[in-house]
């Protein structure tokens, strides 16, 4: 989870950096099996050999988001750094569908090699947790932010 955060913080203050009187909302999802982080996977081989070790296995999802405000204490100010973690259950996937699934290019840039939203949702079998946080972005982590920081009101 340290990595998700630090990643969501890295990208705000990158965005930040060039634009800094905006607000900047940055934000980091990865995906770990057994204590292994699944980033975005390298190559089509990869891809396939992640979709390999989720299939029939349960995962973590983990989308941490940090907040950045141009008011809050001091101009660029970190108002918020904050994760949120999902739990996937995939059923077993046979090897051709996982050849399909990556020759359509849908896994190259997602970590963990799968969107939940695209084709993967059909090897999802349940979820704990927000659905929106596998997608990318925890919306009711996202909402608590904006109203913690005043964006929001309630």
């Amino acid at each position: 989870m340290e990595y998700a955060l630090r990643l969501a913080r890295e990208k705000a203050q990158a965005v930040l950096a060039q634009y800094p009187q905006s607000y900047v909302l940055g934000a980091d999802t990865i995906v770990v099996l057994k204590g292994e982080v699944l980033g975005k996977p390298i190559d089509h081989a990869d891809a396939a050999r992640m979709l390999r070790l989720l299939s029939g296995r349960a995962h973590e999802v983990t989308t941490a988001v940090s907040l950045i405000t141009p008011f809050i204490a001091a101009p660029g100010t970190l108002a918020e750094t904050r994760a949120s973690t999902t739990k996937v259950y995939f059923r077993e996937i046979a090897e051709a569908e996982i050849q399909q699934y990556v020759a359509g290019g849908e896994p190259m840039d997602k970590a963990g090699a799968y969107a939940i939203q695209g084709g993967a949702s059909r090897w999802t079998d349940r979820i704990e947790g927000e659905f929106s946080n596998v997608v990318g972005l925890p919306l009711s982590l996202v909402t608590e932010m904006l109203k913690i920081t005043g964006l929001m009101k309630s």
